[in-house]
């Protein structure tokens, strides 16, 4: 049964999103429209990646907008390095927008770090905690509240929510004008110190095979990565949803408590994303001027699988 809502043509609604959802195209859609006053203050003005699962096909990542895309969608023009073209991004602005994602099967939603017009100033530091390979949400609960401590050290405080998947996210908001280096170094910094307080919980280490069952404290969101938005639905059985909660609630939750059929009731007509966010604060100086002696991981973990790949050589020649 085909629908209407905006001027969008809604169509295929009660098609299922994809195996193991537990939800339709209709709920999905039904979602985003109950949360767009929500989600729309965190996409806003943001380069916008989605996930799409189209019917029978595996999900995929969308950056450039189709060509079929309406006029009426906001969109920025954005030069990719690493493929030296200019790349067509959505801004997630309006509520029709993200009925229109919907109907293309748009199940998350990645805004980039920077706004469109100031790309080089992210507006937060992000911490992602990851636990183990059969690690619990517990874990990186436990890894969250080092962050925190490490941030309440340094004057800072940031606000939490679950990643959707089996992680959290710590977002410490930032002023207007910090450099994407700096924010990039004050998170190698942070995650530093965290491991430093409990380097049997947590780890930095990159290379997965060095975590030996610690958490992963992922200090990477930088520069041109994205993360899932505060309200995104997750593109994985029963579509749970990445949801804001005060620190003092996180002992008492799952990231399956929050999905998509049960996220907009649990609100109750509040934006916890937007209440708990503390307001910005300037980057210590000591904190960027120790993440600038910190190796960028990927650079670093990309030498050192070198390094061993010609070991192993050297050993088996």
């Amino acid at each position: 049964m085909a629908d209407d809502r905006d001027g969008v043509a809604l169509t295929n609604l009660d098609q299922e999103l994809f195996p193991e959802a537990g939800a339709t195209k209709r709920d999905l859609i039904d979602y985003l429209d109950a949360m767009a006053g929500r989600l729309v203050p965190v996409l806003r003005d943001r380069p916008l990646t989605v996930i799409r699962v189209l019917r029978g096909q595996d999900r995929f990542v969308q950056k450039n907008l189709p060509k079929y895309t309406p006029e009426w969608v906001p969109r920025a023009s954005v030069w990719a390095e690493a493929s030296h073209r200019d790349v067509t991004y959505a801004l997630g602005n309006d509520r029709r927008t993200l009925l229109w994602f919907g109907n293309q099967r748009a199940v998350e939603f990645h805004p980039a770090l920077a706004r469109a017009a100031t790309p080089q100033h992210p507006t937060h530091l992000i911490m992602d905690l990851d636990p183990p390979e059969g690690g619990t949400f517990p874990l990186a609960v436990a890894a969250a509240r080092l962050v925190r401590q490490v941030l309440a050290d340094a004057g800072l405080d940031g606000a939490v929510k679950t990643s959707g998947a089996k992680g959290v996210h710590v977002f410490v908001p930032l002023p207007d004008d910090v450099a994407a280096d700096d924010v990039a170094a004050a998170q190698r910094a942070v995650a530093a110190r965290a491991e430093r307080l409990d380097p049997a919980l947590a780890t930095t280490a990159f290379i997965r095979d060095d975590r030996h069952g610690k958490v992963f404290l992922d200090a990477t969101r930088a520069g041109g990565a994205t993360v899932a938005a505060a309200y995104s639905p997750r593109a994985r059985p029963g579509v749970p949803v990445s949801f804001p909660l005060d620190w003092a609630a996180l002992d008492d939750v799952g990231p399956a408590d929050f999905t998509l059929h049960t996220a907009p009731a649990l609100l109750d007509g509040r934006d916890p994303w937007a209440d708990t966010m503390p307001p910005p604060r300037p980057l210590p100086s000591d904190l960027v001027a120790e993440g600038h002696t910190i190796p960028v991981a990927r650079v670093a973990a990309m030498h050192e699988g070198k390094r061993r790949a010609a070991a192993r050589r050297k050993a088996n020649p």
